[in-house]
């Protein structure tokens, strides 16, 4: 395996907190490679560095020479004038500037150095750029190419860097957190585009499905040290929680030795002190060992929720559109009914923009609906946790902001958790709790937002996108909570783990007011889904009715093509024909030297509509010779 990148003894803090201390890790040729890490502790920064945008205390940070190297920030940034597309030819180097110059020079009166310009973008394949640029955007649901960066939310500017990162192709991909702001299709489709690319490939992500899908080695950042796994996440927690066993075995056993070792110490007579000088030693790393951190699994927190009738909420017919610039509206609901069940806990998917945050912020009454109402019930008490979040007073400290809502929560019982208890379960060590919120990393600003709506001790709890930003460690103490939540629950989500792990309904929001009611978790939805697809699939007519009925039931039989798509194959690779021998006719005018500028400049104009032709038409060809193999 050829290594891309090594790190060697890498040490970096700010201030008086160590974030890691003296690690290393490597990168290989083919190598998918994930970070886990909790909040604050360095994920971001370590990327950072490697990236070359922060600085670092010791130790060497070393690629392999011609790298290219390709980085999707958390908060990516543009200039505020630049449109979409060319914020993704930002990064393409070389070739952004060869396609400039093309475009120059035929701005310029009598193209001096066309053709030369014409053989390097032919052979630097230049044509295809934009179209694949345009391919991508699109798969990420950005298609206003020419709008300016300006005017993009902060999730569609994240998507324009990540079509940037992968239009350049590099050797070595680092990515941090690169499914937050996609939706779930997205995500399927960046998860199938990264395991089929065999380019080296660091990320960071609290995706777990897409850690065990896409990534074969794992690295933990934990307590300033990193620990490596070498196999996917699945294989990370069998061996993570053997490791931790092991240490806290050790750790028991250290003290043991550490007790007897200290009654020697305090017995030992002064004058025998330089005789025994190696076992004082050896006690003093015994010492060091003993009062290491031991690793446990939090108790679950059951906490009390607040009393909660039978009468949740009903939406009754409810309408929602929006006026679309240039004319016609955008149909959120239409007509929608739903009676919410007591202690119900359901998951809201869809894609971006079909209106799963509206519907929330209706429900809030934050948004009024066009026709139709939401009636809620007298008990019910909303905790809303919000993709937005919070604005905290950044002077405030950590263990203040959660007091600020109460002093205790009520488990039941006759019992009580304090705030500084309740923040120590949810991963503020007593600390970082007397620490001000301006020292915070992002994520940990989003955990300390979610300790703030949870401490509030609602009875009914709506969580718009939870996942983004939060780490691993604490969304298993989420997934936790909810389980044992005695109250109702929902959570619009693209992450499909903790929607398995925590609904057991789902309303599906499929666009134009459509919504579809299922029965169950996000995956059991998926497989209902490509079940039905494939008994769609089974049964759609053909050209003939006779075969139709003879092909009903076999399911796994693949699908002949039609007699009208025999004839579009046909009539394409006519076409595809015609446009290769035209581009071939171009290709050699142009090198002839004998054309005039007016016909230079039409034939070279030309050339790349030619191609984009052909790449269409192409692409039909083949999906249409697949379903004949």
């Amino acid at each position: 395996m050829v290594p891309y990148l090594d790190i060697q003894h890498l040490t970096k803090s700010i201030g008086d907190l160590i974030l890691f201390d003296d690690i290393s890790l490597s990168v290989g040729e083919g190598q998918h490679v994930g970070l886990i890490a909790k909040n604050g502790t360095g994920k971001s920064t370590l990327l950072n560095i490697i990236a070359g945008r922060e600085d670092y205390d010791a130790g060497e940070v070393i690629f392999r020479n011609g790298l290219r190297v390709g980085y999707l920030e958390q908060t990516p940034h543009y200039e505020p004038q630049m449109t979409v597309i060319d914020a993704c030819f930002s990064q393409a180097g070389e070739l952004s500037d060869l396609i400039s110059r093309y475009e120059n020079c035929l701005a310029t009166p009598g193209n001096p150095g066309l053709g030369a310009l014409i053989d390097e973008m032919e052979h630097r394949e230049a044509w295809d750029f934009e179209l694949r640029a345009k391919q991508i955007l699109t798969k990420l649901d950005i298609t206003e190419f020419n709008k300016p960066v300006s005017q993009l939310s902060g999730g569609q500017l994240k998507r324009v860097a990540l079509a940037n990162v992968l239009l350049t192709n590099p050797d070595l991909l680092i990515l941090d957190e690169p499914t937050n702001h996609l939706d779930i299709e997205m995500i399927v489709w960046l998860e199938d585009f990264l395991r089929r690319n065999n380019k080296a490939l660091l990320m960071v992500t609290h995706d777990r499905y897409f850690l065990d899908r896409v990534c074969t080695v794992i690295l933990e950042l934990d307590d300033k040290t990193l620990y490596t796994y070498r196999g996917n996440y699945e294989y990370f927690l069998e061996k993570r929680e053997e490791r931790i066993a092991a240490t806290n075995a050790n750790i028991a056993r250290a003290n043991n030795l550490y007790r007897k070792e200290l009654d020697w110490m305090r017995r030992m007579p002064c004058a025998r002190g330089t005789k025994a000088r190696y076992r004082k030693e050896a006690f003093v790393e015994l010492e060091q060992q003993a009062k290491r951190r031991t690793e446990e699994r939090a108790a679950r927190l059951e906490v009390k929720s607040g009393y909660i009738g039978s009468k949740i909420f009903e939406a009754e017919y409810v309408s929602k559109a929006f006026p679309i610039e240039g004319g016609g509206e955008k149909v959120i609901l239409k007509d929608f009914y739903y009676n919410f069940s007591r202690f119900e806990k359901m998951g809201i998917v869809g894609g971006n923009g079909v209106g799963k945050s509206t519907f929330i912020k209706m429900l809030l009454g934050e948004v009024k609906p066009d026709s139709g109402r939401f009636v809620i019930g007298e008990t019910v008490r909303f905790g809303y946790y919000s993709q937005e979040g919070m604005a905290f007073d950044q002077q405030m400290k950590v263990i203040d902001a959660v007091r600020r809502i109460a002093e205790t929560i009520d488990l039941g019982g006759g019992r009580k958790l304090t705030a500084m208890q309740f923040l120590t379960h949810f991963l503020f060590p007593p600390q970082r709790q007397q620490d001000y919120i301006y020292k915070l990393s992002g994520g940990e600003r989003r955990r300390l937002y979610l300790c703030t709506v949870l401490m509030q001790n609602p009875n009914f709890l709506i969580l718009d996108e939870p996942t983004n930003d939060l780490d691993i460690a604490t969304l298993q103490r989420l997934e936790e909570y909810l389980a044992d939540f005695k109250g109702c629950v929902i959570v619009v989500s693209h992450d499909r783990y903790f929607m398995d792990k925590v609904v057991d309904h789902l309303l599906v929001f499929k666009g134009d007011g459509a919504v579809n009611d299922f029965p169950g978790n996000y995956t059991q939805y998926r497989d209902w889904s490509e079940l039905k697809e494939k008994e769609e699939e089974a049964v759609r007519p053909t050209e003939k009715p006779t075969e139709v009925k003879q092909n009903t039931w076999r399911g796994e039989q693949k699908r002949k093509l039609s007699f009208k798509e025999k004839r579009e194959m046909e009539q394409l690779e006519h076409d595809i024909e015609v446009l290769e021998t035209e581009k071939q006719n171009i290709e050699a005018a142009l090198c002839s030297g004998t054309l005039s500028v007016d016909d230079l400049t039409a034939k070279s104009k030309r050339l790349p509509e030619l191609q984009d032709e052909l790449d269409e038409k192409s692409m039909r060809w083949l999906e249409l010779s697949e379903i004949e193999s």
